[in-house]
């Protein structure tokens, strides 16, 4: 029965082809790595769209894996490729997650290493993507949207400038979209004032992300969350502050207060908003006078920056001076 079923959607699709204008064809969801280079080949570059997730290994507490923002980039990625496809004539193209990423939270409290923390330097990171944007754009695609969900203001400073760099040298737009959509925290519909309170400054493994992860995969939650001791953090200096403690744990706010219903509540609004400046963009929308989340920051400002950009500059120092040693440079 079962085959049978599959046969007639099958002939009702080829049948639908076939009598709408190409305009009207359905579009389809690929994934880089299953295609062939003919397979590729194929694929119209003006109405292509190439989707780059990419999701940092950093540390998230006692209850949360190292990787919490895989995990909603990875759903994030599947929401965006579901919506964009619906647009009539389009085909969206997949790349592998990229679990690489930069600024994790334990270098706000001068934290260089910490368990569950991988990540790599600025500079790597922009290389990275200024290097797939190259292969891209060599190749005629013209439309490429960086799904993060990482809100490290260093992390996504770099995926701005890769996008930059492609839209300056092939003309096409390679867009960081979380960075334009970024709202910082704001006041709680659901919570009473007291549990704000406990939850201030919850920008990392706090409430919100611990109900995502119970929202998304609710397995990889450890039930000690329930237990958690509450960190607020009522300003920036007051979050540095929590973050230099020995013992720190590893988030900020009061992953106790998490649910999943308050994730499902707020992942739609969130998923739409991400939708439709995507469908705004393919549309013509010119966004290049926006607000991104990364851009105010300026590397030898006095603060915390300027810290991880010196330590980030010893890290490649030694690399070098290996390299040179080795006659490998």
């Amino acid at each position: 029965m079962k085959s049978t079923t599959i046969r007639i959607v099958s002939y009702l699709t080829c049948i639908l082809g076939l009598l709408l204008p190409p305009d009207r064809v359905f579009g389809q969801i690929y994934h880089v790595q299953e295609m062939n280079t003919e397979q590729i080949k194929a694929l119209d570059r003006e109405k292509t769209v190439v989707l780059l997730p990419v999701g940092i290994l950093e540390e998230h507490g006692p209850y949360l894996p190292s990787g919490s923002d895989v995990y909603i980039t990875e759903r994030r990625t599947s929401d965006l490729a579901n919506a964009l496809v619906e647009r009539p004539g389009w085909n969206v193209l997949i790349f592998p997650l990229i679990p690489l990423g930069t600024g994790p939270a334990n270098t706000i409290g001068r934290k260089y290493v910490f368990p569950g923390s991988y990540t790599v330097r600025p500079s790597t990171l922009r290389t990275i993507f200024m290097d797939l944007g190259t292969d891209l754009g060599e190749q005629g695609f013209r439309w490429i949207f960086i799904v993060n969900a990482h809100l490290g203001p260093s992390h996504n400073r770099i995926l701005n400038q890769a996008g930059d760099y492609f839209h300056d040298t092939y003309g096409g737009h390679m867009v960081n979209l979380a960075a334009m959509i970024y709202r910082p925290p704001g006041q709680s519909q659901t919570r009473s004032e007291e549990e704000q309170r406990e939850d201030a400054g919850s920008t990392h493994a706090g409430a919100s992300e611990t109900s995502l992860l119970l929202y998304f995969r609710p397995e990889l939650v450890s039930p000690g969350y329930k237990n958690a001791t509450p960190l607020p953090a009522r300003d920036q200096k007051q979050r540095n502050e929590i973050a230099k403690a020995t013992d720190w744990p590893g988030y900020w706010g009061s992953p106790r207060l998490a649910t999943a219903a308050a994730a499902a509540a707020r992942w739609k609004g969130n998923s739409n908003r991400l939708t439709d400046l995507a469908n705004k963009i393919l549309d013509g929308f010119d966004y290049s006078q926006m607000k991104r989340l990364g851009d105010e920051v300026v590397v030898g400002q006095p603060t915390g920056e300027v810290t991880f950009t010196k330590h980030n500059q010893e890290i490649e120092s030694k690399q070098q001076e290996w390299l040179k040693k080795k006659g490998l440079d």
